[in-house]
This record gives structure tokens, sequence and C-alpha cells, in this order.
């Protein structure tokens, strides 16, 4: 049995660990409220250039720009995998990896390849230990995601796509539900699905007066549209990001003090036999005068 100081250094140990978990929940707590207010902000705007995206593909049919096109001829498709800087986040990461390889291993049975963007410290070690081609990667994104520190990265996928390069591109990040539940998701971004860009039944058709002409407009809005998307998925990931580490920083911190509880039970053992055993020996030394 371990000598009373030991377990005391333990229970020091473990309510010094307990001290540290308190406190990253508190600041995830704080956290989660800002990342949660720019996810909810980035939604109604999304769902607008979506309508304003879908009256213009509807308005203009001769034309059809080559985000909407579906080609299987070169054979490499593209990922997008939206991922954490930092760990202590629960299961998170995890979850959203293991959709990514079980979508990876699809693909390979079909003998197509794959290019990937990484967003995100965890996402990138990933597919570089499963030695995936990274195109370009974002990382250190911080707790305000910049529309222009994530364009570059992604436009390279953008305009592989554009060019031929690639037949598909998906984007894979966590879905916020509630502070308790987040959902991995995977999305085709590329080609854009048709049942996203249908407007709403009720909505009135609109007719739209083009400057310089239609298919400028058009090309720069289904650009902006699909950045648009990108960055609602990096907010949503953000959000479940720090409610995901509030959650696991509050179970290390009730299990911590389940630790400590243990620990000051076994050191009153201890203590106790240790205080018979003496007792015991002054017992026995009197009687044997």
């Amino acid at each position: 049995m371990a000598s009373g100081k030991e377990i005391r250094g333990k229970i020091k140990s473990v309510e010094n660990t307990k001290k540290i978990t308190k406190a990253m929940e508190m600041v995830a707590a704080s956290k989660m409220r800002k990342a949660q207010d720019r996810m909810h902000a980035a939604r109604p705007y999304s769902d607008k250039i979506r309508n304003i995206a879908a009256n213009l593909s509807q308005a203009n049919p001769e034309y059809t720009h080559p985000f909407l096109v579906k080609s299987d001829a070169s054979k490499t498709v593209g990922f997008i995998i939206v991922t954490t800087d930092k760990g202590l986040c629960g299961g998170m990461n995890t979850n959203s990896l293991r959709v990514v390889t079980t979508k990876l291993r699809e693909l390979e049975a079909e003998g197509k390849k794959v290019e990937a963007v990484a967003i995100g410290n965890k996402g990138l070690g990933f597919l570089n230990r499963i030695g995936a081609r990274v195109v370009s990667h974002a990382v250190q994104i911080g707790d305000t995601p910049h529309l222009d520190k994530l364009i570059g990265p992604v436009k390279v996928m953008l305009d592989a796509y554009q060019d031929g390069k690639l037949d598909a591109v998906y984007i894979v990040y966590t879905k916020f539900i509630n502070t308790m539940k987040q959902e991995p998701m995977m999305e085709q971004l590329l080609p854009l699905a048709t049942e996203k860009l249908k407007a709403d039944e009720d909505s009135l058709a609109w007719d739209y007066i083009y400057e310089p002409d239609a298919q400028t407009v058009i090309d720069e809005l289904l650009v902006r549209y699909v950045e648009a998307l990108i960055f609602q998925a990096v907010a949503e990931n953000l959000a479940s990001e720090q409610s995901a580490r509030m959650v696991a920083m509050k179970s290390a911190s009730d299990n911590a003090g389940s630790v400590i509880s243990e620990l000051k039970l076994v050191y009153n053992k201890t203590r106790q036999a240790a205080i018979t055993k003496e007792l015991s020996e002054i017992v026995a030394g009197a009687a044997a005068v």
C-alpha cells in the first residue's frame, strides 16, 4: 500500500489538474456563446444567396456554369476537411475523420484518386499520416474566422474543379445541433446539388437586369455562394468545437473530483491503519514489560 505522503502528493496533483480543466471549461463556455452568435448570423446570408443563385440559374437556362456540370473524366475527387486547430474537445475530430476514412475507402475501391484541402491542424496531421495529397491548407484560424484567410486555399480546389481536374468536391465538418450534440457532416460542394438551388415554390419569379452581362454576374455569384457555404461550415465547426470542449472539460473536472474522493478515502484508511499499528505496538510493548 502506498504511504500517506505519496497519496497526499497524488491528491494535490489531481486537484491542480481539476483547477486547469475547470478554467478551460469556463473559457470554452465564454467562447461558445460568441461562436454560436457568429454561426447564427451567417445563416441568413447563406440562405439569401442560395435563393438568389436559384433564381438566377432558372432565369438563364441557356448558360450553365461549370459548378453545375457533373464530370466523370478525371477520376479524382477533392475534399475540404474542416477540423480544429487544438484538441481537448472530446471525439469531435475523431468522428469527422472517421467519416472521411469511410469515404476514402469507397473511392479507393472505385479506383479514384483524392486531393484534399485541410482547414485546421488536426485534419492536416491526419491527411499527412495517411499519405493523402494535400494541395493547400489553412491553420491557426483562431476564434474568429475570416473569409480572406480561407479563400486562398479553397480557391485552389475551386479552380481545379472548374478546369475539369476534379469530378466532385466534398466538404466535411461538424454541424452544431445544440450544446450537447454535434453531428459530423459530409456534403457535396461541387457540382452544386440541384435540390439546394431550387427556388422556393411560394416565392415569386424574379427577373434581373444584368450589368455588364448575365454570364459575368452568375459566375461571380456562384463563386460567392460556394465561399459562403465554406464559411458557414467553418463557423458551424467552431461553435461545435467550443461546445464539445466545454462538455469534455466538465466531464474531466467531474472525473477529477471522483478521483480525489477515492484518493482521500484511501488516504484515510492508510492513516487509520498506521495509527492502529502504532497503538498495537505500544500495547504489545507495555504487555512485554
